[in-house]
């Protein structure tokens, strides 16, 4: 019997981190995960996910910051890990404007020391998330790969910008075969706490209003956590191959200097924020109490998927509804917290 190949995944106790753990150790992986608990939300959720993870013995927790020196260094020296998913960072639009200084720490630092770790001991493909607030100020829609994205909105969407730049010079310098996805509002149980559909559900349940931001005038291409985890581990698969020639086939964003791809993985099919919030509704049997709010800075007012590249690459396409995910997160909802 071959030997199970092992996967480290950076952000082991996140949302969804949690899930593609999961998804791998039941598709008989070895996994090796780190994660620091921080405090941005409540660490007792992320405490629940890692236990639950550990009931499988082939999961093993490691408690640390990407961004500490040496640290991934040492692990891979250790561990040789044949796969790498980096989900680690500081996330979070309005945070970084608040406190960008974690953004620099785990995003740019934390980048730089897993390149440095990768380059040191390779692993076969490496996969690094980056966001669809990268596209920044891009009006065209539906989002693609190819097109430039150089006015990033947000501090937190220009540290993982810059962590592609930064994973295509080591893809380039050293050949890591390395996948960049950029997701697209996640959404599903085991949810982040400071993400709308948490707020939301927490706030209807409790009679209490609900923020919307720009007035409802918004739309989002919301993505179930469970249609991203397949198409993450497809792409793990689909390491990228720098092309011999130079040249690029039409519609793919393969770097013509290094084995390195950026790929979308959203729904590919934009919801109106007031039609999400009325699927909450339906899922609580509640009436939300909504207080119209102006534009936050550093939010844009739509996103959309062009899913393209994903299908060419693993034959897979998102499919899962706002109607059927929000169900799913709210009867999670009410479970956890017996509500």
């Amino acid at each position: 019997m071959a030997e199970a190949r092992t996967a480290f995944v950076t952000g082991s106790s996140g949302f969804i981190g949690f899930h593609l753990i999961r998804r791998l150790l039941a598709d008989g992986f070895r996994v090796i995960g780190l994660d620091s608990h921080n405090d941005y939300y409540d660490v007792t959720l992320k405490e629940r996910r890692e236990q639950m993870l550990l009931q499988n013995p082939g999961f093993t927790a490691i408690r640390g910051k990407v961004e500490e020196p040496g640290l991934l260094m040492d692990l891979f020296a250790r561990e040789k890990p044949d796969l790498v998913v980096h989900l680690a960072a500081q996330a979070g639009v309005r945070y970084s404007i608040d406190n960008p200084r974690a953004y620099v720490e785990a995003n740019l630092l934390g980048a730089y020391e897993l390149l440095e770790a990768a380059r040191a001991h390779p692993p076969a493909h490496m996969l690094m998330a980056s966001t669809s607030s990268a596209y920044g100020a891009n009006t065209v829609m539906p989002y693609v790969e190819t097109a430039k994205a150089d006015s990033q909105m947000s501090f937190y969407a220009a540290t993982k910008k810059a962590n592609e730049s930064m994973a295509h010079s080591y893809a380039h310098l050293y050949g890591l075969p390395i996948t960049m996805f950029r997701f697209f509002t996640v959404y599903g149980p085991w949810g982040r706490p400071d993400m709308a559909l948490f707020k939301f559900t927490k706030a209807i349940l409790n009679g209490q209003p609900i923020d919307v931001y720009n007035h409802g005038d918004m739309s989002r291409d919301f993505t179930f956590v469970t249609d991203l985890v397949q198409g993450i581990r497809l792409l793990l698969d689909a390491a990228p191959v720098r092309p011999a020639d130079g040249v690029v086939p039409e519609g793919d964003s393969l770097s013509p200097v290094a084995p390195f791809r950026v790929v979308n993985i959203g729904n590919g099919s934009p919801v109106q924020l007031m039609d999400y919030i009325r699927a909450i509704e339906a899922a609580t049997g509640r009436t939300a109490i909504c207080n119209m709010m102006p534009m936050q800075p550093g939010d844009v007012p739509a996103t959309w998927a062009d899913t393209t590249l994903l299908s060419k690459l693993t034959g897979y396409t998102p499919t899962t509804g706002v109607t059927e995910g929000v169900k799913a997160f709210v009867d999670w909802y009410r479970d956890y917290f017996r509500h």
